[in-house]
Order: structure tokens, then sequence, then C-alpha cells
């Protein structure tokens, strides 16, 4: 600890480390706002354009909010989350980001809200299957500047790397929904191996299918591994 520190000192580095956060909390909620704003208005286009009219069915386009920090998109047999973490981060000193010019000529370009993707299964909800599991499909990460970078999967990690570059407004966000959308359509569901389902207790029965200790998610063992490219410098 510098002996020498004094109080102004002291009160300086809290109102600027905090100011600094503040700010990106603030840029972080906009972006989440924008998310809200184009995921109704894709839902209204929806409505607009008829439900699967090729095959007479009702498909489901929807979306509601459980809070301020949450959204909640509902489509065919998926649920796509939107979730905003009232926390501010910093990337870690290995991560790639740190090593762009973009980061070096600013550390404080560093610090980041996060929005987390998830995608689950519809019926995990609507039938309360409280073992089955979700998958980050990718995060936002939105800073001071409202530059955005993410990490993701496929159409979300490839495609916006370049923190330098992307900034967060209603085309940026727009895009993103829409990339969340696509993977998750083309992320099916597997079935689980032969060996790990062949067997059921009496127990599992009687509580109904419902309640099985076997999770029911789009790949059973699957862990998170971004699929993107190095960042730009």
């Amino acid at each position: 600890m510098n002996r020498d520190l004094t109080n102004q000192d002291l009160f300086k580095a809290l109102v600027e480390k905090s100011s600094l956060k503040l700010d990106i909390f603030d840029n972080t909620l906009q972006a989440l706002r924008l998310f809200k704003q184009q995921i109704e208005n894709l839902n209204q286009e929806y409505l607009r354009q008829g439900q699967a009219p090729t095959s007479g069915r009702s498909i489901a386009f929807s979306n509601k909010y459980r809070s301020d920090y949450e959204i909640e998109l509902q489509f065919g047999g998926d649920i796509l989350l939107f979730l905003m973490h009232t926390n501010i981060f910093e990337f870690s000193r290995d991560h790639d980001v740190r090593r762009t010019s973009y980061i070096r000529n600013d550390p404080n370009r560093s610090y980041s809200g996060v929005i987390n993707i998830y995608n689950f299964l519809a019926d995990s909800f609507k039938y309360n299957r409280v073992n089955d599991i979700g998958y980050l499909i990718g995060r936002v990460f939105i800073n001071k500047d409202n530059h955005y970078f993410i990490e993701g999967k496929r159409e979300l990690g490839f495609l916006y790397n370049d923190f330098g570059q992307n900034v967060m407004n209603a085309e940026a966000a727009m895009t993103i929904v829409k990339a969340a959308i696509l993977y998750t359509i083309n992320f099916d569901l597997l079935t689980p191996p032969y060996e790990e389902v062949k067997i059921v207790s009496v127990n599992n029965i009687l509580n109904t299918l419902d309640e099985f200790s076997l999770r029911t998610g789009k790949r059973i063992g699957f862990q998170f591994n971004p699929d993107q490219a190095p960042a730009e410098e």
C-alpha cells in the first residue's frame, strides 16, 4: 500500500472507477433494451407475414420479460434467454482481446458489461423439467465506448469479434438477434447414448417422465467452447 496516498487521491480513484462502471452499466442496459425493441419488431413482422402458411400449423413466436434484465424469446420449440449481468467485468490478461491495439491504447476499454444468450427447450419450461439444461450460445460484451464484442458459437462468434469497430445500435442488435435465432434453429436435439438411458428406476416411472434424473438438452455432455477466430487488431 502506498503510504503517501492522500484521502483526496483515494476518493478520486473511487469516483473515477465507479463512474466508469456506471457508464458501462448504462450502455449495457441500453443494449438490452435494443435487443428487446428488435425482438418486438421481429414478433410484429412474424404476425404480419402469417405463421407457417404452407403447413397451416401455428408456430410459436413470442416474447416476454421476467425482469428488467431478462428477455425471453420463444420460437418453435426453442427459447432464447437474454440475461444481463448487473456487474461489470474486465477481460483477463490472457484473453485475446487484451492483445489488440484497441485495448492497449486505452486499458479502460477492457471493462465491459455482459449479456448472456442461453438456449433452452421450450418444453423444459412448459413441463417444469427442472433437470433439463440450457446452453450458452453467446455472450455480448459492451464497454464504455458502446462498442461490443461477442464470444459465441458459429454465426455469433465469427461475425462480431472486432471490438474496436463494432458499435452497439439498433441495426447491430437486430443482426445479433437474427444470428442467435438462426444458430438455434440449426442446433438440433440429439438422441442420448443408449447406455445412458437403458435402465430406469421404479421411482422414475412413478414420478412421471418429467422428473427423470436424466437431463434433456440439445447436446448431452456438451460443453461450451467459443467457435471464433482471435480478435482482430
